[in-house]
């Protein structure tokens, strides 16, 4: 790709030689042919992670992928740092590993979700109480009757935060709160399919916080973090470890009407201003339960693991195989969703494939998941006994790498052909 295309397609550079930016966990990955996979096939998996790479959307990535708990493939292509479409040519670039941080942004979401039906497995909460019931001040302006497991499932009634709200207002957590109490919604009884990309999470984080007397960080790391063992899975990153965590960067074209309304409808900025937020300090320090979750793609394909595991992991009950069941099962018909004006289906928190051919791929029915900033695709698929954690740098929306992209998650779902037998004793 030429610098004038480059400039075009908002790029970034690529190397003649992926192999020279290309890490590869050897210790982690599991030959496929001891699990009765074809290596070529699994290879082909890569190549289509390289092609995606190729269109240059994607300054780094990383891959993780569990086939029956086994890692077939675990690698990282790309650059953390210094390789963005407006980087210095002569800019340090830092090389992306598998052990390098990086936000997950929506992905966020579904282990936040967890969160909440663990809380309501020890009894704490009730996911079909109002939301008030637990923090009266939420009442305000008719939203007494909004339960736990309406936000949950975007259905909530508040899609979106005030337009003229300042963005450092997320770094606020009584001042978010507020606004969310009285915050007028579209609608109480949960008819509506809207996708709650930032409020859901402050409003699960208040009640959580307000049953347990404790942080929403303190709970992940106590029932989630320590027992998988993972070495980042926080939300935000400390101060002192800022600089290990990968850059983000809006690339391709600038999007347009009617793709930036929706943009602006659903995350009050366009993608220059998305991007200098997710890169500021403030952002990335703070606790952003819906959107600012940071770790690797092996973590998150962990915590898809111990899903499919029926909540389980190394020997530790994370939570009851009843609690991953509730989690994942759909909730209301699937609906064109009034914020991304796409169909959806969802569960009290994870986003459900399809058939023939859903989010997560061809014939995947019975697979969950949450994708991040459109471009991150993390989920698990019992039918197919697979964990895929698929993460990257790149914050494109409409662009020449959709069907790079799409022919990535044709490769995984035709390489492990369905099991619906399967699906029964992995997570019933």
């Amino acid at each position: 790709m030429n610098k004038l295309t480059r400039r075009a397609f908002n790029t970034s550079v690529i190397p003649r030689d992926l192999a020279a930016v290309t890490h590869i966990d050897h210790a982690a990955e599991v030959a496929p042919a001891s699990l009765g996979l074809n290596a070529d096939a699994v290879g082909g998996i890569w190549n289509s992670v390289e092609r995606l790479y190729r269109t240059g959307v994607h300054p780094g990535m990383q891959l993780c992928l569990r086939y029956r708990g086994d890692v077939v493939l675990h690698r990282a292509i790309g650059h953390a740092h210094g390789n963005g479409p407006r980087d210095r040519r002569n800019a340090p670039r830092v090389a992306m590993t598998t052990d390098t941080p990086i936000c997950y942004f929506s992905a966020s979401k579904a282990v936040t979700a967890l969160l909440m039906h663990i809380l309501a497995e020890q009894g704490r909460i009730n996911l079909l109480d109002p939301v008030s019931h637990y923090c009266p001040e939420f009442a305000r302006n008719g939203k007494g009757t909004i339960t736990i497991h309406q936000v949950l499932s975007h259905r909530g009634g508040i899609p979106a935060i005030p337009r003229e709200t300042p963005l450092e207002t997320l770094w606020d957590r009584d001042a978010i709160w507020k606004i969310l109490c009285d915050a007028v919604p579209v609608e109480v009884d949960g008819s509506k399919l809207a996708y709650h990309a930032i409020t859901g999470g402050f409003v699960l984080q208040r009640v959580l916080e307000t049953v347990t007397g404790e942080s929403i960080e303190a709970f992940l790391d106590r029932h989630i973090r320590q027992p998988l063992g993972m070495q980042w899975f926080t939300y935000g990153i400390r101060r002192e470890k800022l600089s290990e965590l990968a850059s983000n960067y809006a690339t391709g074209p600038n999007p347009v009407f009617p793709v930036s309304w929706v943009l602006r409808r659903a995350l009050g900025g366009d993608m220059a201003t998305i991007e200098t937020v997710v890169n500021d300090p403030q952002f990335q320090e703070t606790v952003v339960p819906a959107a600012n979750l940071c770790g690797t793609a092996e973590e998150m394909s962990r915590f898809f693991q111990m899903m499919l595991n029926g909540g389980e992991w190394h020997g530790q009950r994370i939570c009851q195989p009843e609690t991953i069941r509730r989690a994942v099962q759909q909730f209301g018909s699937p609906q064109i969703d009034r914020t991304l004006m796409i169909p959806m289906r969802f569960s009290a928190g994870f986003m459900l494939g399809g058939n023939p051919v859903g989010l997560w791929g061809p014939d995947s029915r019975e697979a969950f998941g949450h994708v991040g900033l459109i471009n991150k695709f993390c989920w698990a698929d019992p039918s197919r006994d697979i964990s895929v954690s698929l993460v990257n740098t790149g914050l494109p929306i409409v662009a020449h790498h959709l069907p790079a992209l799409a022919r990535f998650l044709w490769s995984v779902g035709r390489q492990f052909p369905r099991h619906p037998g399967e699906a029964r004793r992995v997570v019933a």
